[in-house]
């Protein structure tokens, strides 16, 4: 990790950088992909299976038979674990369901919304170096309490041909309704613009690698939506000299193992705590299984240290971090200052862990400073909200006049017309 002590404001913007991801360089390759995948469908995807996840497969759609051999696999601790996040991560989505109220703007016009769910979604959860088991909750029992009416889910299969069992139970728990063997930019192709055994989506979800980042980027310039910008993953801890060094540590390192490509801040008041986090964190690693992913990412990872704490709080909000800890005496009043961030975490017992499986909150969140514009995934992600509104005769005569005058303005007539022939129909 890299030292850096009472960096001028001017030298901010540098030190903050994350690593970079340009996926521009990406796009001609990624590009051929979902051509070949729109064109050719499930013939595609299983080619592509076999090229990039190494796997050969007479087919991609998981069956019944395989969730149910998948759920014998999953042990009853990690079963009742998966439950109790299910629980948590419904109880606080649930809370955010929407209710519209009719509101009466002026006499005789009532204008209300509706939320409706968006009908089919998919939800893409990366293989790789960790089953994100997790990530299936986060997504799917939104999507579910929303009324989604289809919800489908694309993984990469091992080479032994399977999903993980922990996914497909997790999958199961959650209400998803198709799982495909797939992954990558084939998977994102296949949910955009279906395939003979894939429905196409309304609107995509969920992390992955920069192809497929560059995938979803894609696709949504014409054909689909997707949650939100994505990047590597980070977490910031904001701490003062009352901060445990050794729960500080342990935080940066729980980031830093996602992947090589993490980033892992400190910004804080003291200095002792500084020196005392730097020593915690080459002491933990060696524990870590993980420890030479975490290494890599550990490069692109600073310990800062600033004046005061409005200093510290003024350089967070700069950096608009993914994951923000705050271990500080006065955790409570910090935390009404933070305007940038996608997931804040108080006190010594709030580790980012908490939020990534079990407290109840959404761990897909707006990475590399998009804080600062997006929200993290929640249940007004599955939703639209649609507007209506109803005019009765005294509404007209009310506000006619006005849209009259308005249409003219911007000289458009049959606008005006609209409002003209139902006035004078009133007035006869």
């Amino acid at each position: 990790m890299i030292l850096i002590n009472y960096p001028d404001r001017d030298q901010w913007a540098e030190i903050l950088q994350r690593p970079a991801l340009d996926t521009a360089n990406l796009f001609d390759t990624v590009q051929t992909i979902i051509d070949r995948v729109r064109k050719e469908g499930d013939k595609a995807v299983l080619t592509y299976e076999s090229m990039f996840d190494k796997v050969e497969l007479d087919t991609f759609i998981v069956s019944e038979e395989e969730i149910a051999e998948a759920e014998k696999l999953v042990s009853v601790e990690l079963k009742a674990a998966i439950y109790l996040a299910k629980k948590n991560i419904e109880t606080f989505h649930a809370a955010q369901r929407f209710e519209g109220k009719k509101v009466e703007t002026i006499a005789g016009v009532t204008c209300w919304q509706k939320a409706v769910g968006i009908e089919k979604v998919g939800l893409y959860i990366p293989g790789g170096t960790a089953p994100l088991f997790s990530t299936v909750l986060m997504l799917a029992v939104p999507a579910k309490l929303a009324g989604c009416k289809e919800i489908v889910l694309c993984s990469p299969p091992g080479r032994d041909g399977k999903i993980h069992p922990a996914v497909l139970f997790a999958a199961r728990v959650a209400g998803v309704s198709k799982i495909y063997k797939a992954g990558g930019v084939q998977a994102i192709a296949a949910m955009a613009y279906g395939t003979e055994s894939v429905p196409k989506v309304y609107k995509i979800f969920g992390p992955g690698n920069q192809y497929v980042t560059a995938a979803k980027q894609l696709v949504s310039l014409r054909d689909v939506a997707i949650d939100m910008p994505a990047g590597p993953s980070e977490v910031e801890v904001l701490a003062d000299e009352t901060a445990n060094p050794v729960f500080v540590a342990a935080d940066l390192l729980s980031q830093a193992e996602h992947g090589v490509d993490s980033q892992a801040m400190l910004i804080t008041t003291s200095e002792k705590l500084q020196k005392e986090v730097m020593y915690e964190v080459e002491r933990q690693l060696g524990y870590l299984p993980r420890r030479d992913i975490a290494s890599k990412a550990l490069a692109n990872s600073k310990l800062i240290l600033v004046k005061n704490i409005k200093e510290a709080l003024e350089i967070t909000n700069v950096y608009a971090p993914e994951h923000l800890i705050v271990q500080t005496k006065d955790y409570q009043a910090i935390a009404e200052q933070v305007v940038n961030a996608g997931s804040v975490f108080l006190g010594p017992l709030s580790p980012e862990s908490a939020g990534d499986y079990a407290s109840g909150t959404n761990h897909t969140l707006p990475t590399n400073g998009y804080a600062k514009a997006y929200s993290g995934v929640s249940l007004d992600s599955f939703i639209r909200k649609i507007t209506f509104q109803e005019i009765t005769p005294e509404g007209m005569r009310a506000i006619g006049p006005a849209i009259e005058v308005m249409a003219a303005n911007e000289q458009l007539d049959a606008h005006k017309n609209a409002v003209t022939v139902r006035l004078d129909a009133l007035n006869k």
